[in-house]
């Protein structure tokens, strides 16, 4: 029930108050539980709530990567474990500590959440795709309080309201429930009160993102050049159109054309022509998604890439730093090397070293690529960096119509909330949107639609707190979860100390 309730509350099913009771039946039958026990129990939950939050992964390989559906599903079924286990070393934790401090667990419990929550984040390649504050993406007084916490500070109340009240039902007491409840609404106060008009600046410009609606289907090199350059006239008559409604930025999504401005052979050229040539009648800047190659002695990188091409043909380059891992790279390839040998659809993409911004005016912004939005610490860099706006360029059309993009999507907001920056969203087939720095989407498109979406933005230099200082809370987690779990330990040691030496003939 707890996993299902928790699934339910993310998109595209969008049942997002559900988070809120989500984990009770969980936390209830776990109460004196054996560890072991615990640590199951939490498996089965993490497992049926990561089986639906997940549930269009299988497709992926199967479709674009022509892996058989059995070795598919067997891949997903090990994701889904793979992510259950933080489920289930909460439970064993709240189990073990409970053990020693039967009461002060339920007001640890949010500390531990967030601790294994931070821990997904960064173990291995890192995957947050499914943070439970990530349901309350259109909660706009609640997740205002990210501008200082991040997306864990929404995690840690969701947790610790569900626990509070728990705590209250076992002891019959109410303050507890009273006083978290309380909290909840002084929180959704001040989100209401920090709520404010964008207004204009001298620094105010306007901005359109492009959606093309290119198939993910398309491999490039079975693609007849008349089929390419219909993509891409059908971009560039977006851009004019764009242009026309007075965008003076406009973005492309990622890989939506072939585009490679370090190639100097066949359409690349061609387009890059184009490109140079539209840019300097309309004084447009252009952000577009490329892939470029750089070169060493004896080598040769490619890079996924955000270009940016000003009116007077300078460049400038960001270069994917977190790759997708089993799409763009095989990590750990001495574990994983005969994962390449069963499927073609893993690239050999190498990774960007640096936070490069890219200059627009006298502004500048920062551009994370497709699967980077859903790292926070990784887009707050750019904030912190001096980006005035943030955007990002994506290709969700691997997903098709499933929930994945309404996921990817949400966590786009919650990125804009945390650095108080605009941000732009292109994406190939959809979801593109234009979200203000308060969390509000100002412009959202459909799924598997060509369009254009222009809004006016408006650049802010100012950092909040999140920006500044990062994973405070996650930090603070980290170090009590340990600190209690070394306590119950050496407390449950002491006490079977103690009734030994009663055992003990005098």
């Amino acid at each position: 029930m707890s996993g299902a309730l928790t699934a339910f509350s993310v998109p595209k099913f969008g049942l997002s108050f559900f988070a809120w009771i989500s984990l009770i039946p969980l936390l209830f039958i776990i109460i004196n539980k054996k560890p072991a026990r615990s640590f199951l129990l939490g498996l089965i939950a993490g497992g049926s709530y990561n089986a639906v939050l997940i549930y269009w992964i299988p497709s992926v390989p199967a479709y674009y990567g022509n892996l058989s559906i059995g070795i598919s599903i067997i891949i997903y079924l090990v994701f889904v474990l793979f992510l259950a286990l933080y489920w289930a070393f909460f439970c064993f934790l709240w189990t073990k500590i409970s053990q020693s401090f039967p009461k002060l667990v339920f007001l640890l419990a949010p500390f531990l959440w967030i601790s294994l929550e931070y821990i997904l984040t960064h173990f291995l390649t890192g995957f947050p795709w499914g943070l439970i504050g990530s349901t309350q993406y259109q909660n706009i007084w609640f997740i205002q309080m990210a501008s200082i916490t991040g997306v864990y500070g929404l995690s840690f109340v969701l947790v610790l309201f569900q626990s509070l009240f728990l705590y209250s039902m076992k002891y019959r007491k109410k303050t507890p429930f009273l006083s978290v409840l309380a909290l909840v609404l002084i929180i959704h106060l001040g989100g209401f009160l920090s709520l404010k008009k964008t207004t204009l600046t001298e620094d105010s410009f306007t901005a359109s993102v492009i959606q093309g609606n290119v198939s993910s289907d398309i491999s490039w090199d079975q693609v007849t050049t008349q089929e390419i350059w219909s993509l891409f006239n059908q971009h560039i008559e977006l851009s004019r159109k764009s242009y026309e409604g007075g965008a003076e930025l406009i973005i492309w999504p990622e890989f939506s054309v072939p585009l490679c401005f370090s190639c100097s052979y066949g359409y690349f050229q061609d387009f890059k022509e184009k490109l140079n040539q539209f840019v300097q009648e309309t004084d447009c800047t252009l952000l577009l998604g490329t892939n470029e190659k750089t070169s060493t002695p004896g080598d040769v990188s490619y890079h996924n890439t955000a270009l940016c091409l000003s009116p007077d043909l300078s460049t400038s380059h960001y270069y994917k730093m977190h790759l997708v891992p089993f799409g763009e790279y095989t990590p750990y390839k001495k574990i994983f090397s005969f994962i390449e040998k069963m499927t073609h659809a893993i690239g050999e993409i190498s990774p960007g070293t640096q936070y490069k911004l890219h200059p627009f005016k006298s502004l500048k912004f920062g551009s994370p690529i497709c699967y980077e939005i859903i790292f926070p610490n990784l887009v707050r860099k750019f904030a912190k960096k001096g980006a005035g706006f943030l955007v990002t360029i994506t290709n969700d059309g691997w997903y098709g119509r499933s929930s994945a993009p309404y996921q990817h999507f949400s966590m786009a907001v919650l990125r804009s909330v945390e650095n108080r920056r605009y941000l732009l969203r292109a994406a190939t087939t959809g979801i593109s949107g234009i979200i203000d720095p308060y969390g509000r989407i100002l412009s959202k498109s459909k799924l598997m639609t060509q369009t254009h979406l222009t809004e006016v933005i408006t650049p802010s230099k100012t950092l909040t707190f999140y920006t500044k200082f990062g994973d405070v809370l996650p930090f603070l987690s980290l170090t009590l979860t340990p600190v209690f779990i070394i306590l119950a330990v050496v407390k449950k040691r002491n006490e079977r100390k103690r009734r030994r030496s009663k055992k003990e003939p005098l």
